[in-house]
């Protein structure tokens, strides 16, 4: 059922949150529970935007899932709030009341398939440097490849790096020989399951951090 928020002077918006593939079958209980947000007042579209962090039962970070799914599994007793939300808000249904949360963990352990390779993408690599360019250490803009693609670079975890603006330019098509310029570090692939979630993340929550390692921080 399509949750309601509370609007101005008591009025209710009906929110429509993206369809997500749930982690646990969802049974008709879980689809008929019906949620309020409670004073604090807050805007309709702040529910469809909002992500929480699910931690396995050993505490491992597996995704960010949509508010509306994570109250979901609070509300049918599949996992507990680890951390609640900054600003205070509570949700509040006909039996009973649920804290907004930042961090969930689920009571029963999931088994989840773990596939080596890290995609590789733009949230991820930038993380995986600290947001730092690999040439001057200032802070990174865009993504470079150590050696050219027009040169036969590949794209690949190894042969990028996080860049500033001036770098990239600077650098062009040229290979870091003829510029002499040195990397502070080697660019190698992340390896731990918490870079898949990285990977597709481009904010993260302050609570979230101690989840996902030094390395989003």
């Amino acid at each position: 059922m399509t949750p309601l928020v509370s609007g101005v002077e008591g009025q209710s918006v009906r929110t429509e949150p993206p369809d997500v593939v749930p982690l646990v079958p969802e049974t008709p209980a879980e689809v008929a529970t019906d949620v309020t947000v409670a004073a604090p007042v807050t805007p309709a579209p702040f529910l469809g935007r909002r992500r929480v962090l699910l931690l396995n039962a050993t505490y491992e970070p597996l995704t960010a899932l949509p508010l509306r799914r994570a109250i979901v599994l609070l509300v049918c007793g599949k996992a507990d709030v680890v951390h609640g939300d900054s600003s205070g808000l509570v949700l509040h249904s006909a039996t009973g009341a649920v804290e907004v949360p930042s961090v969930i963990r689920l009571r029963v352990f999931v088994r989840v398939p773990y596939r080596a390779r890290v995609p590789l993408t733009r949230a991820a690599l930038m993380h995986r440097d600290r947001f730092r360019c690999a040439y001057c250490s200032g802070k990174a803009e865009t993504i470079d490849h150590v050696v050219p693609r027009s040169r036969g670079g590949t794209h690949t975890w190894e042969n990028c790096v996080a860049c500033c603006a001036r770098c990239n330019h600077k650098k062009a098509d040229k290979l870091l020989a003829e510029l002499g310029w040195p990397l502070r570090t080697m660019p190698t692939a992340p390896r731990g399951r918490h870079w898949r979630l990285l990977a597709g993340l481009v904010d993260a929550d302050p609570q979230w951090l101690p989840y996902l390692g030094e390395s989003a921080a």
